[in-house]
């Protein structure tokens, strides 16, 4: 059963990665991104905008410039992909979906920083 679970998630992943590498190398050839709904609507910058670019950035490893595109985003992409890894193997290991405390701590931590972050790039 472990061995299921772990061939589930990896596929998963994959498609994930193939998916956004895709995208990336779409968008990076064509110049033709989705657009922020939010930002075409208001002409403020959401908590995401400038994800693409930065996720951009991150392929050609340009570490700076991705963390000009959206610096939040960018400091929090660790502690997001150690909650995703921890969930992973608790999964693996025992089928259990649900989260543990550290990782509601750093999912709610990172949804109050990334509106704070919103707030504070489009009025200051």
């Amino acid at each position: 059963m472990k061995k299921k679970r772990f061939v589930r998630i990896i596929t998963y992943t994959t498609c994930i990665l193939i998916a956004g590498l895709a995208y990336g190398i779409f968008v990076s050839y064509t110049g033709i991104a989705i657009p922020c709904p939010i930002y075409k609507t208001t002409g403020l910058q959401c908590p995401g905008c400038g994800a693409t670019r930065m996720c951009l950035a991150l392929m050609r490893f340009d570490f700076r410039r991705a963390f000009l595109f959206n610096p939040m985003l960018f400091l929090l992409i660790v502690p997001l992909g150690a909650v995703f890894l921890g969930s992973a193997v608790t999964y693996v290991q025992d089928g259990s979906k649900r989260l543990k405390r550290w990782q509601h701590i750093i999912l709610y931590s990172s949804i109050v920083l990334l509106l704070g972050h919103g707030v504070v790039r489009n009025f200051l």
